[in-house]
């Protein structure tokens, strides 16, 4: 049986009263395409204002002060915490896992909605992990309390109503001191963070990673997908006008397998206009290129003549085009000595070590520069278009693909992905916004 693993973070607000403040609650769950994973640890990297800090299992608590723009630990409760139950809601029982700093006399009290009772146990436990067995008996809201000296915490327990279980109980499972796994405080001190921030959460399950962007503004519930080279569950194909696309999963993103090809062809010396009609190039104005390698599209076009990065732009419903980030967790991923969140991936030029092999599809490129498409991106040498103002040029078929992000570099330049026969590593450029170059759609 597969052991499942519940994780929280904290992250606490402004302070907006002498006695209260805003708090975001991040939840964390790992899945290897729809069954629960142990997560070792997660790392949080801040992109906009750079640092990290690592959060190991249970040891998840990470308390962020936006008016000043650091983290401070939870000195009002000395580090004393009870993480959330998992799984919740509960079949047939589920397990709560507390930290006590010290060893000391603790209690345990479970109420049911009405305030009963239904367990009140003390005893002295060690410093450390600890972890109950809780089986609800009749009702569907249960309140689980321990207080360690003058330190209290609650959670909330839900059952499944559907789940009928005529008798509670509750069971020490067993306890482990992990003090040596805690984040020192002096580490969570030099982490910043204001509410404007980019994070990059990056999480760790045997020698898998999988990684995710967020800007959190609220409370949320995240799930890190371990699951790769696998249709994406629940889509595994998607039809948009009048085509149907194959998806591929890789870690926590969810591509498009083909490139995207939707619009009416233009002529090779034709610009792309903001005239409502969806327009691309087909190599050599060929309507078969466009079959087989998808469509060309100048940015703008691409865009639907909006800025905002991470826009849907032309792709479908629920689906949008890939920022430079999102790219850069694609590279990490599928890269095998270059992980995600490494500073290889932030500079311009070849990068990577075998990140474009492992994304190139099996045949097609020239002179056997082909990939080994390790992770089913399947990525083709579709060639790109270059427009001068006047006339345009087709180039590159057979030996280069080209791939847009939503990401600007400058008002003239944006940032976009570039694979050839020759090279094993990706190429990072800024491009001009008049070149034609192949779209990936990932879904939201």
């Amino acid at each position: 049986m597969k052991t499942k693993i519940f994780l929280s973070i904290l992250a606490f607000g402004v302070i907006v009263s002498a006695i209260g403040q805003n708090t975001i609650e991040l939840t964390f769950t790992a899945i290897e395409s729809t069954d629960y994973e142990q997560l070792d640890s997660i790392k949080v990297m801040n992109s906009t204002q750079g640092g990290d800090t690592v959060l190991f299992y249970p040891d998840t608590v990470l308390l962020l002060n936006y008016q000043v723009g650091i983290s401070e630990t939870n000195t009002s409760l000395e580090g004393f915490q009870v993480f959330q139950n998992f799984p919740n809601p509960v079949n047939d029982h589920t397990s709560i896992t507390f930290y006590v700093p010290k060893r000391d006399n603790v209690r345990l009290i479970v109420t049911d909605i009405f305030g009963r009772e239904l367990f009140k146990h003390e005893l002295i436990l060690d410093q450390g992990y600890h972890t109950y067995s809780f089986t609800p008996g009749n009702g569907n809201l249960f309140l689980f309390t321990i207080q360690w000296r003058k330190n209290s915490s609650s959670i909330k327990i839900l059952k499944n109503n559907s789940v009928s279980n005529s008798k509670s109980k509750l069971v020490y499972i067993g306890g482990d001191d992990l003090s040596s796994k805690l984040k020192s405080t002096v580490g969570i001190q030099n982490f910043q963070f204001s509410l404007d921030d980019t994070l990059l959460y990056i999480g760790y399950y045997n020698t898998l990673q999988s990684g995710m962007l967020d800007k959190p503004q609220e409370s949320g519930d995240y799930t890190f997908q371990f699951a790769t080279n696998i249709p994406c569950p629940g889509t595994p194909t998607l039809e948009y006008e009048g085509q149907v696309y194959n998806t591929i999963q890789i870690f926590n993103q969810c591509w498009l397998k083909e490139n995207l090809n939707v619009g009416m062809m233009i002529g090779a010396h034709d610009d792309m206009e903001d005239n409502g009609i969806i327009e691309k190039y087909c190599y050599v104005t060929n309507p078969d290129s466009c079959t087989k390698y998808g469509g060309l599209y100048q940015w703008d076009e691409m865009m639907q003549y909006i800025t905002t990065q991470g826009t849907k732009g032309i792709c479908p419903p629920n689906w949008h085009i890939p920022t430079d980030q999102e790219c850069k967790i694609l590279v990490g991923h599928v890269d095998s000595q270059y992980p995600v969140g490494d500073p290889e991936w932030d500079d311009d030029g070849w990068r990577g070590y075998d990140a474009g092999e492992r994304l190139k599809t099996q045949s097609g490129w020239y002179n056997n520069g082909n990939g080994t498409d390790l992770y089913s991106f399947s990525a083709l040498p579709g060639g790109y278009h270059y427009y001068n103002g006047i006339n345009g040029f087709f180039m590159g078929l057979g030996e280069d693909g080209s791939f847009w992000s939503s990401t600007e570099y400058d008002i003239d330049h944006m940032w976009h992905w570039y694979l050839t026969y020759s090279k094993s590593e990706v190429f990072r450029d800024d491009g001009g916004k008049n070149y034609g170059r192949s779209v990936r759609c990932v879904r939201d």
